[in-house]
């Protein structure tokens, strides 16, 4: 951000003989040069751009000095070089370079209409906050929050972002769930405590494909983890065949997801999946000589030993059918660990050893995926209205989809190829630049010394190079 010109001296402890001493007389100084990167992203994915088509300006435009693209801007951006608070951009609002990535046509500020705001390009806290607590609905007699989001269009912006990177249709996706906790100290709407996790929380369902976001759904946590899933799924397949009507589609998801609705409507629809299935007696009996073997293997080499099982099984009540269930009959150290899956993928196609190991534990991954969501402030939660706290996760979630398509069009091949958003953060985006600002250009002199300056360089290579998405 930008630093403030002072007459104030600091003294630092000397370095030998010489005195070390500072101030913050630097001049229009950023320490976010490498969001331009992000920005070269943004003119290549256009993702705030089909973001801010998803909300509804109702105030009178003759009034407006900040537009919803560059309100938008301003927020994700800023969230993507970890500013996770509204109370930030008090001091943001200030710094031209930000400006520049919300693509302000005066960074300066100097154009202002009132004298107060002079040098001020960016829209402070409060105007930021109307943007994020206008209700879904805009009444007549609202005199300040009038910017309200399309929650729908947002869903399908998700989705839209996932087939524009792709030139051609894959011939399988395999669609991650999973449900965490958001935990909450306040007396937010929806909060209640959850005896798993302990405290009070949210529960938000995220659906991946791969690295892709596909849904971020705020929830109460009075509910179960698959509550919901089955109506997002519909959205998804029916947006993903509408432009691939071939391709095959694959859920996968823990024991909390196994539950007859979705099992059903996967059936129904065509779709494929693999889920956890919590063990019982029964499921354990059916594992018993391969436990035994398991433990005998054990016991002759001190080794893990396991071994697999694929049997038909159906529950005595809640399931509608007979399904193909995989047991794994493990021992570790610890002792015996049983592990259960229900699938619809024939046993010719996916054997029970390889579809456990290499496609059920692969989910594993979207646990990666789901911290990067921490990295950008998803549970910055903290309004009253579970609405406003749910257009906060998407402003979360289209600032991760900038850093991941970052990675994916800028990155691949490089040293930070698998590197997380927090890493991305401090290693490509947080360097030191000097701005100023002409009548035809905008000068970024960035640090001298930095130390990534030749994958700086390559990264802004490739995705100058990188072609416009499908849209």
């Amino acid at each position: 951000m930008t630093t403030q010109c002072t007459e104030e001296s600091l003294r630092f402890h000397a370095l030998n003989r010489r005195q070390v001493r500072g101030g913050f007389d630097g001049g229009t100084i950023t320490s976010d040069g490498g969001g331009l990167l992000l920005r070269e992203v943004e003119k290549r994915t256009k993702i705030l751009e089909q973001f801010a088509a998803c909300f509804r300006d109702h105030r009178n435009r003759e009034q407006v000095e900040h537009t919803v693209p560059e309100l938008v801007a301003q927020r994700v951006y800023a969230l993507a070089l970890g500013y996770e608070d509204l109370n930030d951009h008090d001091q943001l609002r200030e710094d031209p370079l930000l400006a520049v990535l919300a693509d302000k046509e005066d960074p300066s500020g100097k154009s202002r209409v009132r004298k107060r705001d002079a040098g001020k390009a960016l829209a402070g806290k409060s105007t930021l906050n109307r943007l994020e607590l206008t209700a879904a609905t805009v009444s007549e007699k609202e005199r300040y929050k009038k910017v309200a989001l399309d929650a729908e269009a947002a869903d399908r912006m998700l989705v839209d972002v996932f087939l524009q990177a792709h030139r051609t249709a894959p011939e399988e996706m395999v669609l991650d769930l999973d449900a965490t906790d958001d935990p909450l100290h306040g007396q937010q709407e929806g909060r209640f405590f959850h005896g798993y996790y302990g405290h009070y929380c949210y529960l938000p369902l995220y659906i991946f494909c791969g690295e892709f976001l596909l849904c971020a759904r705020l929830r109460p946590s009075n509910i179960d983890a698959s509550a919901g899933c089955v109506e997002e799924l519909e959205g998804i397949v029916w947006q993903v065949r509408a432009a691939w009507p071939e391709v095959k589609i694959v859920i996968r998801g823990d024991s909390g997801f196994c539950r007859e609705e979705l099992m059903s409507w996967c059936e129904a629809q065509g779709v494929e999946y693999v889920l956890g299935l919590a063990k019982n007696e029964r499921l354990q009996q059916e594992i018993a000589a391969e436990a035994a073997l398991a433990a005998e293997q054990f016991t002759a080499t001190q080794k893990a030993a396991r071994g697999f099982r694929d049997f038909r099984y159906q529950t005595r009540k809640s399931w509608s059918r007979e399904r193909r269930v995989v047991g794994k009959a493990e021992h570790l150290e610890k002792g015996p660990n049983p592990r259960f899956v229900v699938t619809s993928l024939a046993a010719g196609t996916w054997p029970g050893k390889r579809l456990y190991e290499e496609l059920y534990c692969a989910r594993g991954e979207m646990e990666n995926r789901i911290k990067e969501q921490l990295m950008l402030f998803a549970d910055r939660t903290s309004t009253h209205l579970l609405h406003s706290n749910q257009v906060r996760l998407y402003f979360s979630s289209v600032a991760y989809l900038l850093l991941q398509a970052l990675r994916r069009l800028g990155l691949q091949g490089t040293e930070l190829a698998q590197a997380q958003c927090a890493t991305l953060r401090l290693k490509l985006l947080k360097v030191g630049a000097l701005i100023r600002i002409t009548a035809r250009n905008v000068w970024v002199s960035l640090a001298s010394g930095y130390p990534l300056a030749d994958l700086f360089r390559h990264v802004l290579a490739r995705l100058q190079q990188s072609a416009p998405p499908r849209c």
